[in-house]
């Protein structure tokens, strides 16, 4: 089940992708996993669910160890730095997190150590000799993702040393034809060394089941579970541990004393969802909450729990993290219980969007092909990119984002169709009333557009709990469209010069204040910075959108502090129409959305070229 009425109040995870520290966020990342994600949570607090979302920065990994070197920082200094980058960034797009975090907090080390240690004596890590890639200049461990050549499988020749992107497949970097490092281009050496590997052919028969359940359900999106099932055909034993001094320490014996053994970045990564929660659930308790509340939405069997992220990360929620968790709870072939976190619950649903690209070209840091958030943030407003997203984004196909077409759908469809109705609402109401006039008898034009505004609550809300966000958006556009095809029709500005019809005019005013108040909260998962400044806007107190804030706080278990997002959004407004009152006072408005110069699509290309 994906969409859940408002009737049916569920607990209801939002596990959102996380960002990887080395470095700030382009507009391509947060396209597939954070306006949609916040969309989603928005729009089911609304509908009276119990939301947890939660995320943080992805700390470990030799690709940050590169990065600090690049950058003459320690890995700390680095992700230090990139976590806050990246907090601010969220918190500029408004992404409403019960909990951002980060992995390099001790709460998380003990977590992540918590799991392996219940996989591993459930039986399902095998420990195996294997070989390691070694850079012969510097003898530094490669990982696997720095590695490419030509897969052994179907000959695509930009294959990665873990996965072919082409066919889909799991790749061990020795079996690549013609293997090199993409830091520096040279042969990589392979060496031998110890590793432990979930054991997935144990899983696999409970893997297959699982998405089997998934895929009667009819809600996943068909790319997402078609890739999940393929991948099980060729399942293989996955190392989960690495040679490399940045990470997580093996909680065994002989282990977790050596220095340059740790776990793989992508084992203890997707464990933050969970590590994320229980923090959370501590953190409240400091405030008289309960230190156990995530047990809510990770042990009960009815909670539910969506991960959103781009497509190239399917494979370790739909497969990797499925299996710790099957393996964890003791459900594989080689039996065994649940541990201290109890049994865990596995993915109702994994929303991977497609690509976004820009001016037709893939997102490239090195090659200058980027547009960073917070540049973006720092000349447009965050809704103008959000709308961006949900109408033109990578739902289900690529996408691209081009400036002139950011233009077009700002100034022709957010301002020209949005913005011009709730000025002239207000300016309408400002200038012939001062306050929302009581609406007299309704004529049948009236009736039908409230009645056809109020519908849209439903078609929207279903479409947004089924993750159609671009046909939602289009739904409540469409709904914006008739709204103005009754404001021409009755021609409020004309009633206004005739006395005899100052009734009407109040009733014509009362219908669209009332359509657009309704319209602003449909659209307010969508928009939550105009949501706010249309509701003072019409007399309201601008909190129908609660926004997120960042805290500085200490880690819990005595490490350095950190940055947080959090927020209380409790004040979010129910998914259904909230009357207007009459008597509400509505001064003269100021435009909530700014009309761009089409000079600025010259200027934006300008500076990516330059």
């Amino acid at each position: 089940m994906s969409h859940v009425p408002s009737t049916d109040r569920r607990h209801v995870l939002s596990a959102v992708a996380w960002p990887y520290a080395n470095g700030p966020r382009h507009i391509g990342h947060v396209a597939g996993f954070g306006v949609p994600s916040d969309v989603f949570s928005r729009y089911m607090r609304m509908a009276g669910h119990d939301v947890l979302m939660v995320s943080g920065s992805d700390e470990h990994g030799t690709p940050i160890l590169i990065a600090a070197d690049e950058a003459g920082l320690s890995p700390q200094e680095l992700v230090d730095r990139n976590h806050r980058l990246i907090v601010e960034d969220l918190v500029g797009l408004g992404c409403s997190y019960d909990l951002y975090t980060r992995t390099t907090t001790r709460n998380h080390h003990a977590v992540v150590q918590e799991l392996f240690a219940g996989v591993y004596e459930n039986g399902y890590f095998v420990e195996r000799t294997t070989y390691g890639a070694i850079s012969p200049s510097t003898g530094r461990t490669l990982p696997d993702r720095y590695i490419e050549g030509t897969c052994p499988i179907c000959g695509y020749d930009g294959a990665r040393g873990d996965q072919c992107d082409n066919c889909g497949n799991q790749l061990d970097p020795q079996d690549l034809i013609d293997p090199r490092s993409k830091i520096n281009g040279e042969t990589p050496e392979f060496i031998e060394t110890q590793h432990f590997f979930l054991d997935l052919p144990a899983l696999a028969e409970a893997l297959g089941a699982w998405l089997d359940e998934r895929e009667a359900t009819g809600l996943w999106r068909p790319n997402v579970i078609r890739f999940s099932q393929n991948i099980l055909a060729e399942i293989q034993p996955r190392a989960m541990t690495r040679d490399i001094d940045w990470g997580i320490a093996v909680p065994l014996d002989g282990w977790r004393e050596n220095p340059t053994k740790k776990l793989y970045v992508w084992f203890d990564a997707v464990i933050g969802y969970l590590s994320a929660s229980i923090e959370w659930a501590r953190r409240s308790a400091a405030e008289g909450g309960d230190p156990d509340a995530w047990r809510a939405w990770w042990n009960d069997p009815e909670a539910l729990s969506y991960y959103f992220m781009g497509k190239d990360n399917i494979t370790f929620h739909s497969q990797i993290w499925p299996a710790e968790l099957l393996a964890y709870n003791g459900k594989g072939s080689k039996g065994g219980t649940p541990h201290a976190y109890g049994e865990l619950n596995l993915p109702t649903e994994v929303v991977s969007s497609e690509f976004l690209t820009m001016e037709g070209k893939k997102f490239s840091s090195s090659r200058k092909i980027v547009i960073y958030v917070r540049d973006l943030l720092s000349r447009y407003q965050p809704d103008a990119f959000r709308y961006f997203v949900a109408a033109a984004g990578p739902e289900t196909n690529d996408a691209d984002f081009t400036w002139a077409e950011f233009v077009r759908r700002t100034n022709d469809e957010l301002v020209a169709a949005w913005g011009n109705l709730v000025n002239r609402t207000a300016t309408l109401i400002a200038k012939n009333f001062g306050e929302l006039p009581a609406a007299g008898e309704l004529a049948e034009a009236d009736r039908v557009v409230l009645e056809l505004v109020e519908s849209t609550f439903g078609t929207v809300g279903d479409l947004i709990g089924r993750h159609r966000q671009k046909q939602a958006i289009g739904e409540a556009m469409r709904a914006v469209g008739e709204v103005n095809r009754y404001v021409s029709e009755t021609e409020p500005w004309k009633l206004a010069k005739d006395p005899e019809a100052r009734e009407r005019l109040g009733t014509v005013l009362h219908v669209m204040a009332q359509c657009v108040t309704d319209l602003n909260l449909i659209l307010a998962p969508f928009l939550p910075f105009s949501a706010n400044q249309i509701d003072l806007v019409l007399g309201g107190k601008g909190e129908v959108a609660p926004m997120p804030r960042i805290d500085e706080v200490g880690d819990l278990d005595g490490g350095p502090g950190y940055p947080i997002i959090t927020g209380d959004y409790t004040g979010a407004p129910g998914w259904e129409r909230t009357p207007i009152v009459p008597g509400t006072p509505v001064g003269k408005p100021t435009p909530v959305f700014r009309k761009l110069d089409v000079t600025v699509i010259e200027e934006e290309l300008a500076r990516l070229e330059g």
